[in-house]
């Protein structure tokens, strides 16, 4: 289907959320639906809350955010202290003021914290954040890590993740207790489906793949690489913000670690990589979400 076909689905006095692999067209949909039928665009996008990564994490142009409202795109600064809960506590200022939100990101523990609920854990100490980040870092770190989770957490998250595995040991030492337990205590969701609509975008893997690849060289000649350079003095990682997909890459390239082509070449292998994590996350922990086929018109 194409936008045109999909927009009669969605009823428009509802809220929506909606869930999509990288490059798969969510942000178009997302300001057909703002513009035919009213609502406010909020980010659910991990990634795009940075205000320095505009051209390398996709964010809406320009033109878009002036003809839609848009909501939580490139508000926090490097390095500011961010999570889900963060996320959860501003969309909850957005409805508090009555409108229609359109939420729509790729992010999928954001929308499905948003539509299923986010349990309440205590913060985690910075010493404690430090001591995990060290410990990552090091050779062994991730698989060191994981050994140490409970047996329940170990068995329900993704091992292969090094922020979940992360996450999940911040909390058993900072808590004591399993991170599958506390979300056990999960409250209600802000935007329940009695409220919503709730909806995941598939795509054909070959098709999106190229549009994956087409995008990224738009990306580059958009000035991706300008973007990048401005961020090489304060490179930080593995801070949240410098996860966006691509960077990296990039900085491996303004480093002279690689040359220019390679660095495209295994930014545009990143992309693939995180969409094919999305597909999996979106499948497992989004089955009651309505899927959208979505392709070219």
């Amino acid at each position: 289907m194409n936008i045109a076909q999909i927009l009669p689905q969605i009823a428009a006095d509802r809220h929506v959320l909606l869930a999509g692999p990288t490059a798969s067209g969510k942000s178009a949909l997302a300001l057909a639906l703002a513009q035919q039928q009213g609502g406010v665009i909020v980010n659910g996008d991990a990634l795009q809350v940075w205000s320095c990564w505009r051209v390398i994490s996709a964010r809406p142009s320009a033109r878009d955010e002036a003809a839609a409202p848009h909501r939580l795109y490139g508000h926090m600064a490097p390095g500011a202290d961010w999570s889900v809960g963060r996320w959860l506590g501003q969309v909850a200022e957005l409805l508090a003021q009555g409108e229609r939100l359109i939420v729509v990101g790729g992010t999928g523990l954001y929308l499905h914290a948003l539509g299923h609920g986010l349990a309440v854990i205590p913060p985690v100490p910075p010493e404690l954040r430090a001591e995990a980040d060290h410990r990552l870092a090091a050779p062994g770190g991730l698989a060191g890590l994981a050994a140490e989770l409970d047996a329940e957490t170990a068995r329900r998250i993704d091992l292969r993740n090094p922020a979940r595995v992360q996450r999940a040991w911040e909390v058993l030492r900072a808590t004591g207790r399993g991170l599958v337990a506390w979300q056990a205590d999960t409250p209600a969701p802000l935007i329940g489906p009695e409220i919503s609509q709730r909806f995941v975008l598939t795509t054909d893997r070959d098709w999106l793949a190229e549009r994956i690849a087409r995008r990224f060289h738009l990306m580059m000649a958009e000035g991706a690489l300008d973007e990048v350079r401005a961020m090489l003095p304060h490179w930080q990682p593995p801070a949240l913000w410098t996860r966006a997909i691509g960077a990296p890459e990039l900085i491996a390239y303004l480093r002279g670690e690689t040359t220019l082509d390679q660095a495209i070449e295994r930014a545009i292998i990143a992309s693939r990589q995180y969409a094919k994590a999305q597909r999996i996350f979106f499948r497992g922990r989004m089955k009651d979400w309505l899927s959208l086929p979505i392709a070219a018109a």
